[in-house]
């Protein structure tokens, strides 16, 4: 089977000199920006060709809207589009094609899930159109990021170095923006080269309510793959299906997934003390030449990267989680509603496996394009999980797990489901399982819970009646003895 099917092609020798090098523009920038700092140059020419990119951009990207703030949208999307170069409109026959796969997929999902048809849009798109309608999503999760960044960088200066800079701090944050504008283009343009879908690794990019479908890339990055064409485009649009269903009735989960992301930016922090103390070691300052040009060599070897993290390291982990419950659940239904009726479902989904570790994968995209690292999300093992959890309680309350965030497995169900599925099962039949009902009915108890602790503090200290005589306090009913267990 071909490595590359549904993968990120291999490309020519000019993509590999555009995207293995290192970032050769770091004096620009104030943070790691998006990509990690993988969408430089790879030579000399290639280098010079981004520069002249970004300066021609400069004069309408820097006075329009989006050229404003911590990152030029307004150059991040010029260099997109020069990226993706010339795309010709998906034809019609294929827009038909996609319409009634997609049709034929609802109707399959029907047999494997309680969710409902998200009765959207359905649309097929060009690499032009991808950009153009997840750019906005993109925006919303990049932003915060960049943002914090900056002023992270500024935080970790010395008060003098601040002062210093404070004339030139407008100029500074341009230029940080158009670093930031010019690698988001890279990635986004690169992403939109590749993207079979709307919603691509689990991520909600596309439009609320939009089902979409890139039928050209799924042609090209299917020829290795030894399965009929119409095969390969209802599996796809299946997984499309599924995932819209859970973003269309699940409200919360688009939100949380996005909050996530903004959560751990407002956490982010750079650690500088491991340059300033390499710079100590230095001895710059001696004079003795033959002792600066030793220290000059050391430096070289030296990684002088700001060391980033964030204080909310947890949202990483719970945004890896999530992803990985997405994906699993969306494998499991697909496998269910095809299995039986495509021969090939088991190659594709295989297939899909195989993207997503060369390159096709939440993590990767993150990486590229927001700038937050996390590992690999244990898809496999989720999957296995909503299996367990199928057979042990069926499928409508597998499903009904997702109403409330508060019901979803955590990262350790992930290794180890068998708690987590001991306590659906606590909580007696299908039937009767009614989550939002519980949860009112806890909200009610801790309600009329305070309710009874303030009366108790609004009682006068020197009645007789009151909790000072043992008697009084034994008959006061339970509401005394349960707060003193």
């Amino acid at each position: 089977m071909n490595n590359h099917v549904f993968g990120f092609r291999p490309g020519n020798d000019d993509d590999d000199d555009r995207n293995d090098g290192q970032n050769n523009f770091g004096f620009f920038s104030f943070g790691p920006g998006m990509g990690g700092g993988n969408m430089g140059g790879g030579g000399l020419g290639d280098m010079l060709n981004q520069f002249g990119q970004m300066l021609s951009g400069m004069g309408s990207s820097m006075n329009s809207p989006d050229g404003q703030g911590a990152v030029n949208y307004a150059l991040a999307e010029r260099i997109a589009r020069q990226q993706i170069g010339r795309v010709q409109p998906v034809p019609a026959n294929q827009v038909t094609a996609v319409t009634d796969a997609v049709r034929l997929a609802e109707l399959w999902l029907d047999d494997a899930t309680e969710l409902p048809i998200s009765a959207g849009r359905v649309e097929a798109w060009n690499a032009e159109t991808w950009l153009e309608q997840t750019l906005p999503v993109w925006k919303r999760m990049v932003t915060p990021v960049a943002e914090r960044m900056n002023e992270a960088q500024l935080e970790s200066l010395p008060e003098e170095a601040r002062q210093m800079i404070g004339p030139m701090l407008q100029m500074m944050n341009q230029m940080s923006g158009m670093n930031f504008g010019m690698q988001l283009g890279n990635a986004l343009g690169d992403l939109a080269r590749q993207a079979l879908t709307g919603s691509d690794f689990g991520l909600p990019v596309a439009p609320a309510g939009v089902t979409a479908v890139l039928p050209v890339h799924l042609q090209e990055m299917s020829k290795g793959l030894d399965v009929p064409g119409q095969e390969a485009l209802v599996y796809l649009c299946v997984r499309e299906a599924a995932r819209q269903r859970l973003f269309k009735h699940v409200p919360w989960l688009v939100e949380r997934l996005v909050s996530s992301v903004e959560e751990y930016a407002a956490g982010l922090v750079i650690d500088t003390s491991h340059i300033e103390e390499a710079a100590r070691e230095l001895n710059l300052e001696s004079g003795d030449p033959a002792q600066i040009q030793d220290a000059m060599q050391r430096l070289q070897g030296m990684d002088l990267s700001p060391k980033i993290s964030s204080r909310n390291a947890a949202a990483a982990s719970r945004l890896e989680t999530m992803l990985a419950l997405v994906e699993g659940w969306v494998e499991l239904v697909v496998t269910e509603a095809i299995g039986d009726r495509i021969p090939s479902t088991g190659a594709m989904n295989e297939a899909w496996r195989r993207r997503r570790a060369t390159g096709g994968s939440a993590e990767q995209a993150f990486s590229k394009v927001v700038g937050i690292e996390f590992a690999a999300p244990k898809v496999a093992e989720a999957m296995e999980l909503w299996r367990r959890v199928e057979v042990a309680v069926g499928v409508k309350r597998r499903d009904a797990v997702w109403d409330h965030p508060d019901f979803l497995p955590v990262a350790s169900d992930l290794e180890n489901s068998a708690e987590f599925i001991d306590g659906l099962l606590d909580e007696g039949g299908v039937e009767d399982f009614d989550p939002i009902a519980e949860i009112d009915a806890l909200e009610k108890m801790l309600a009329e819970e305070a309710g009874k602790e303030d009366s108790s503090d609004d009682t006068d200290p020197g009645d007789d009646s009151g909790n000072d005589s043992p008697d009084a306090g034994d008959s006061d009913g339970d509401g005394n003895r349960r707060r003193n267990s």
